[in-house]
């Protein structure tokens, strides 16, 4: 027996929308302002990270080691893991240094 092409096609629904982005979209990203307090100097940095990125990505975009460095929000101090979901504002504070 012979069928046709395309008779299979009256018993197929039509897909439904998809949920994730498509691979042309690029992830939302967000604006950080790093301040590094050194002594009685302020360097300030703004970065911009995909939203989600962890503190330490913020950090290794200004050229600083995560691991050297104790980062405070609004006084806090708060891990390298913590997920960067808003524009904010991050003290920087290095805890080592060369030589």
């Amino acid at each position: 027996m012979r069928m046709h092409r395309g008779s299979s096609n009256d018993v197929r629904a039509s897909p439904g929308a998809t949920e994730s982005l498509p691979l042309s979209a690029s992830p939302g990203r967000i604006r950080v302002v790093l301040e590094v307090t050194r002594g009685g100097s302020v360097d300030r940095h703004e970065v911009d990270v995909p939203i989600g990125s962890p503190v330490r990505t913020a950090l290794r975009q200004i050229g600083r080691a995560a691991e050297g460095c104790a980062v405070l929000l609004d006084g806090t101090p708060i891990p390298l893991d913590t997920p960067l979901e808003d524009p904010l504002r991050l003290i920087v504070v290095p805890t080592f240094s060369g030589g």
